[in-house]
């Protein structure tokens, strides 16, 4: 299911400064966008701080909006940078090593033990993709993007986001099968739009 859209007028009003209007944009789309930052960086407190300067980007930027475009494609490209942006400064900085038993985990009311660990070996799976699969995967299985609104969001070519989905559900599915766990799903054809795997 693809996000919708703001209501027109709301994204007009907010484009001239109106604070209201902008709220409601904030209100409709900040789960979205924290759940995707919070899976590209695996922090809980850096997502938060991420997702508030995403949106101070889409403030500061959307008088310059074109209404031609999708707001979400927008969105998720203004997203993309910022959550880019910070993945390369991460790298520049000496870091210390976190033991993944250390990170919480998800948490799923009156699932039973198995359930939890394989989810626990989904995230760790998809936690491990290269960053270019990850983004496209987690657009198309988590934010509900369309291949068409990823494409936009990433700048990259229908093919290309279809080829990167594909390989990150197979590298996950190849992780998940080295710990023995197996989802029986059809396999999807390359360029088919498959059932997401998360």
């Amino acid at each position: 299911m693809s996000l919708p859209q703001p209501d027109p007028g709301v994204l007009r009003k907010a484009q001239r400064g109106d604070d209201r209007a902008f709220s409601i944009i904030v209100r409709a789309y900040q789960v979205p966008v924290f759940n995707y930052v919070l899976r590209l960086v695996g922090d809980r407190s850096l997502a938060e701080d991420l997702t508030q300067e995403v949106f101070l980007r889409v403030y500061q930027g959307l008088p310059r909006f074109s209404l031609r475009s999708k707001f979400t494609t927008w969105l998720f490209q203004v997203t993309k940078n910022r959550v880019l942006d910070e993945l390369r400064a991460v790298e520049r900085r000496p870091r210390a090593t976190v033991d993944i038993d250390d990170a919480p985990a998800l948490e799923v009311l009156d699932a039973p033990f198995e359930r939890l660990e394989a989810i626990d070996a989904v995230w760790r799976a998809v936690e491990n993709l290269n960053p270019d699969l990850k983004l496209a995967l987690l657009l198309r299985d988590v934010v509900g993007l369309s291949y068409g609104e990823i494409a936009d969001s990433l700048e990259i070519t229908l093919a290309t986001v279809k080829w990167r989905i594909y390989k990150a559900r197979e590298d996950v599915q190849l992780a998940l099968a080295r710990e023995g766990i197996t989802f029986y799903a059809a396999e999807p054809e390359l360029g088919a739009e498959a059932a997401p795997l998360l």
